[in-house]
């Protein structure tokens, strides 16, 4: 009689972590990372309910590299998955490189393209792209090259705004949101 309870066991456990995979691949979970929180709301790329935003909310649309959300400092831009996207002060504007490298890299993850030409909604800033130090094609805003924070947990967070006074998050325009005092951590 044990054997009928242990592969039964067994079964429902496969069954639960299928459920699980086919959950975080249904788009409706906010992503990658879980949902967003009460402070920023991502509500489609493009910040609206109205263009290329998904039924449940979470940022998606039609495969946008970059979009824009709502964040407790304003309308910010975000990957496709809705994390938050960083400048990195000590790149240089139109020099097409990164100085992101090793440990930096491993902690600010750059933002890919499948193109040269990323597909982008609400953004009003010059995209385009840059060959990456992993060899991959790096999103650019205005010139400069773009990450997101590993320590940002959900959609919508800004931790990494101000770290170490040289990352900031971008705007729609691609300017630095310079609204918050810089926090402590990894900068580089």
């Amino acid at each position: 009689m044990a054997a009928p309870t242990v592969r039964g066991w067994a079964a429902g456990a496969a069954a639960a972590l299928l459920v699980a995979a086919l959950a975080g691949c249904s788009g409706g979970g906010g992503g990658l990372y879980g949902g967003g929180d009460d402070d920023a709301t991502p509500s489609g790329p493009t910040g609206d309910s109205t263009s290329g935003s998904t039924d449940d909310g979470s940022p998606g649309g039609a495969g946008a590299v970059l979009g824009t959300a709502d964040s407790s400092l304003g309308t910010i831009v975000v990957d496709g998955e809705g994390m938050t996207v960083y400048y990195y002060d000590k790149d240089t504007k139109g020099s097409g490189t990164s100085a992101c490298e090793g440990e930096c890299a491993a902690a600010w993850p750059a933002v890919h393209a499948a193109s040269a030409e990323p597909e982008v909604e609400g953004v009003t800033a010059e995209v385009g792209t840059i060959t990456g130090v992993d060899g991959e094609l790096q999103v650019t805003v205005d010139g400069r090259p773009v990450y997101t924070y590993a320590a940002d947990q959900a959609p919508g967070d800004v931790s990494g705004q101000g770290v170490n006074g040289v990352w900031y998050v971008v705007a729609p325009d691609g300017t630095e949101i310079m609204d918050a005092a810089p926090a402590a951590g990894s900068g580089y």
